[in-house]
């Protein structure tokens, strides 16, 4: 057991040296919480006493307004695979910007990006859009139209975006209307989600979609057990239940198919997002041929005037066919291996309660003795005060991460062994300072 005072105190600490080193953040603040509400442009960005506040990227680092420098191990939640200001991409957009910015209407890069996802992912159609949000609201709408039914299954305590839908349980100002139609089951359980998707039915309730991520990625990393994701695939077949792979953050991050190569099960319709765009909103929806034609046929109508914008179709291009090749998921896979590797031992040697889980770019320390299988596991072993004292610890040590979650981190093409032999370094002076060998100091 970690000592509980001990990690109080070591926050407390780290916090106030944190709030010293980001005075310009504070001031930014205090103009920002005057017109934004919480001073941040999404509920993702919210932190007291303020957040901070980010000035310019290069490659794998990033700086804040205050001038401070750090590895960026957050990338946009995954979004920035490619690093920051990546030159193919930067030139693909400064030519088409030149050529003309949005026109409503399709472009040959439209093209092009749709015919490299179908060859990655084995899916014949697509549409694009601006979000993993939209992504996934259409592809519901499309399971919805091809069953003639309702109801939609969903993994307990999964993130698909912040419609109406896969927001039942997490916001308020849902309609009740809505929140009867979906229904939660445990991640690794596909016995479960066969005893409820049967229980529907008797009711004459029998969903149109499973939607789910075939690796959890709001609860650290969650990897699915040995045959979960192909028993999922049949049943939903066997059902008639179109399968959604929500693939925002997976998709081209942990294989260049995502977990549709990764893992070798193909659902019906793929979302993606995040790491398409390089750097620019961007989303795409995947799907049969079969769902294609309600699309087609104009049965169901995805909207969205900057669907398929020239700049965003521009910078995927340049990400897909000149960044995130083979030679790219190569290293993305040898980094990822080597920072696991690196923490293994720190925890090895220190003695930690804690274990990591990896999966290509992305990957975690786990802290607690439970393993983690699903939400409800999670939920029993997530300490909050320990993820706030690893995140400023983190950030106090030059380390760009993701505030008030597991310790994750996100490897991008442009990280070196530098940036993750600093990441490790950083874990084991953390470590050192829990299990009492050293109290730590943070670094300027």
């Amino acid at each position: 057991m970690l000592d509980r005072t001990l990690i109080r105190d070591l926050s407390e600490r780290e916090s106030a040296a944190l709030d010293e080193r980001t005075p310009g953040s504070a001031e930014l603040f205090r103009r920002a919480e005057r017109v934004l509400p919480g001073g941040v442009s999404s509920s993702f960005q919210l932190r007291r006493p303020w957040p901070i506040y980010l000035e310019h990227g290069e490659g794998p680092r990033v700086w804040d307004v205050d001038g401070n420098e750090y590895f960026d191990f957050h990338n946009g939640f995954s979004s920035m695979l490619q690093g920051h200001a990546h030159p193919a991409i930067g030139a693909a957009v400064a030519a088409r910007y030149a050529r003309g910015t949005h026109f409503a209407a399709p472009t040959e890069d439209a093209v092009v990006v749709a015919e490299e996802l179908a060859r990655r992912f084995g899916l014949p159609r697509w549409r694009y859009t601006n979000s993993g949000t939209e992504s996934t609201m259409g592809a519901i709408r499309l399971a919805r139209a091809l069953t003639g039914r309702s109801d939609v299954v969903k993994i307990l305590g999964s993130y698909h975006g912040h419609h109406d839908t896969v927001m039942v349980g997490r916001s308020a100002g849902i309609p009740q209307s809505t929140a009867a139609e979906v229904h939660s089951v445990e991640f690794n359980d596909a016995p479960a989600m066969e005893r409820l998707i049967g229980r529907l039915d008797g009711d004459q309730r029998k969903p149109a979609c499973v939607i789910m991520e075939a690796a959890m990625t709001n609860v650290g990393l969650v990897l699915p057990g040995d045959g979960y994701l192909g028993a999922v695939r049949d049943l939903t077949r066997r059902q008639g239940i179109v399968l959604i792979f929500d693939e925002v953050k997976t998709g081209l991050t942990i294989a260049a198919g995502g977990a549709v190569e990764r893992f070798g099960v193909r659902p019906d319709v793929v979302t993606l997002a995040k790491a398409l765009g390089g750097g620019l909103a961007s989303g795409a929806i995947g799907m049969t041929a079969e769902l294609g034609r309600f699309v087609e046929d104009g049965s169901v109508q995805l909207f969205g005037t900057f669907n398929g914008n020239p700049l965003g179709m521009a910078a995927a291009r340049a990400n897909l066919l000149e960044v995130l090749g083979p030679l790219a998921y190569e290293r993305l896979e040898r980094l990822g291996a080597r920072l696991r590797a690196g923490c293994d031992e720190v925890i090895a040697e220190h003695g930690l309660p804690a274990c990591t889980v990896g999966l290509g770019s992305k990957g975690c320390v786990a802290y607690g003795e439970e393993r983690v299988v699903d939400y409800s596991s999670f939920e029993r072993r997530h300490d909050r005060e320990l993820a706030e004292l690893v995140w400023l610890w983190q950030m106090n040590r030059g380390l760009f991460v993701t505030s008030g979650r597991e310790q994750e981190w996100n490897v991008g093409v442009t990280h070196t062994d530098e940036a993750v032999d600093r990441y490790v370094e950083v874990f084991a002076e953390l470590a050192a300072a829990l299990t009492r060998r050293s109290s730590g100091s943070a670094r300027a």
